[in-house]
C-alpha cells in the first residue's frame, strides 16, 4: 500500500498542510497513519480520497459541520442517499444565491463605469442614461447589502 507525506497530501488535496491537520483534529479524516520511526503522518490512497472530496466541498463554501455529515453520509453509503442529496442541494441554492448577489454587483460596476465614461467623454445626455440606470439597480444593491 502507497503511503505519502503530509507535503505530498497537501499537494494532491489542494488543501494546506494546516488544514490537513485541522482536519485529523476535528475528526473530518482520520486518524492519520504514523510513521513508527519518526512519528510524522502518512496518508493512504483513502484518505487522499477523504481529502479530494473535503477540498471540493471547501471550495464550494461548505462549512465543517456539513462536512462531518457528508463524510458520515459517504460511509452510509446509499442508505443515506437521500440526506446527501438534500445537503447538496441546500448549498447548491446557497450558491445560486450568491451568483444572483454577483450579477447585480457586477450590473453595478459596468453602469457606475458607464457613468464616468460618459463623464469623460462630457457625454451629457449619456451622462443622464447612466444616471438613470445606476439609480434603478441602487435599491437591489442596498437590500443585499442590509440584508
Amino acid at each position: 500500500m502507497s503511503m505519502v507525506t503530509i507535503q505530498q497530501a497537501a499537494r494532491r488535496s489542494g488543501l494546506s498542510e494546516p488544514t490537513l491537520r485541522y482536519y485529523e483534529e476535528v475528526g473530518l479524516i482520520g486518524p492519520i497513519s504514523r510513521d513508527p520511526s519518526s512519528g510524522h503522518r502518512r496518508y493512504r490512497e483513502r484518505d487522499l480520497d477523504d481529502l479530494q472530496v473535503l477540498g471540493c466541498l471547501r471550495a464550494m463554501g461548505v462549512g465543517i459541520e456539513d462536512m462531518r455529515t457528508y463524510q458520515a453520509n459517504r460511509a452510509r453509503g446509499h442508505e443515506a442517499a437521500g440526506e446527501q442529496r438534500d445537503l447538496l442541494l441546500r448549498h447548491a441554492e446557497r450558491v445560486e444565491l450568491e451568483i444572483a448577489a454577483l450579477h447585480v454587483h457586477r450590473d453595478y460596476l459596468e453602469r457606475k463605469a458607464a457613468l464616468w465614461d460618459a463623464r469623460e467623454r462630457g457625454d451629457v445626455a449619456a451622462e443622464s442614461e447612466a444616471q438613470a440606470r445606476v439609480a434603478e439597480i441602487t435599491p437591489r444593491l442596498e437590500a443585499m447589502i442590509h440584508a
